[in-house]
């Protein structure tokens, strides 16, 4: 199962909220990337609901429901309504629907539907609508999930206009951006494959080694440093549980056992050992200002919380 939701995740899709509202007047939310179009004539949209899913028999019964494309920015708003147990929409600016569906402010598409049909699925219930309203906002950019996590659509490189002088002078060589990308890159692709050594793939790393660093973190803090949708995360926390490295604390914390703290050492250690190996060139005081270089633009750009 793990496997296979993984080779699901590359494909890429968007993120949005599908909201309803039912006959006594309580809202639901909840996030969901099987969003996709069926018809332009007459004008129908799908997304698909998990049958164990708390709020099931209110979008299964639903006349009117919302589908909220979110934008980059919004990954707060797709970690909330991934969430279980909590009043979704608190602090979430909204705007009354159709049927009084919530629209969530600042999503960068809204589509007002009525229910058409509701088919099985498998253990899931497949819900089209019928697009009775829509909206968009120009300029912005929606929220991606791709490979089990949050990214943000680009330009592809061989759409962007070219300047040949640029690239004949030597300027993009030494443009920020391009260096970092290309060492990133580099990095990621010489860095991860060691992982396998220890039994660990690039998101177990992330996770395990937050976790020593910063102490036990609660899912939503954990999903947000890491980048990954609650969801995935869980899949991610699930596989780590089956091997006995991390555990929840009294205070619903993931939290390092001993045995996952003293993996998540050697994965460390190994990082260390990695960098100094990939410096050795640089002296320290010019290791010490690449360092705090990058912490300057980090800082400038605006830290991920």
């Amino acid at each position: 199962m793990r496997d296979f939701r993984r080779a699901l995740g590359k494909f890429a899709t968007g993120v949005t909220v599908v909201t309803t509202r039912d006959g006594g007047g309580e809202h639901y939310g909840m996030t969901a990337s099987s969003f996709n179009t069926v018809s332009m004539d007459p004008p129908l949209i799908l997304w698909s609901i998990d049958k164990g899913a708390y709020s099931l028999a209110a979008y299964r019964e639903a006349e009117h429901f919302v589908v909220n494309v979110l934008g980059n920015d919004q990954v707060e708003v797709s970690n909330r309504f991934a969430s279980r147990g909590e009043d979704k929409f608190a602090g979430i600016a909204i705007e009354e629907g159709l049927g009084g569906a919530a629209k969530v402010k600042d999503a960068v598409a809204h589509f007002e539907c009525r229910t058409w049909n509701v088919y099985e699925g498998g253990d899931h219930l497949i819900v089209v609508g019928e697009v009775v309203r829509y909206g968009y906002r120009d300029g912005g950019s929606a929220l991606v999930f791709h490979n089990g996590r949050y990214a943000v659509p680009e330009p592809h490189p061989l759409l962007l206009p070219v300047d040949e002088q640029s690239v004949l002078d030597g300027r993009l060589g030494k443009h920020l951006l391009y260096l970092m990308r290309q060492a990133l890159s580099a990095y990621c692709g010489d860095f991860y494959p060691r992982l396998a050594s220890l039994g660990v793939n690039d998101k177990e790393w992330r996770v395990l080694t937050l976790l020593a660093d910063r102490g036990a973190l609660d899912r939503d803090t954990l999903a947000r440093r890491v980048a990954q949708p609650l969801a995935d995360l869980d899949d991610t926390l699930s596989g780590l549980r089956e091997r006995a490295l991390v555990t929840v604390d009294e205070e619903n914390r993931i939290v390092l056992n001993d045995t996952g703290r003293a993996l998540a050492l050697r994965l460390l250690a190994m990082a260390d050992d990695y960098e100094r190996r990939l410096l050795e060139g640089l002296s320290a005081a010019e290791v010490e200002t690449l360092k705090a270089g990058l912490g300057c633009v980090i800082e400038r750009l605006g830290e991920p919380h």
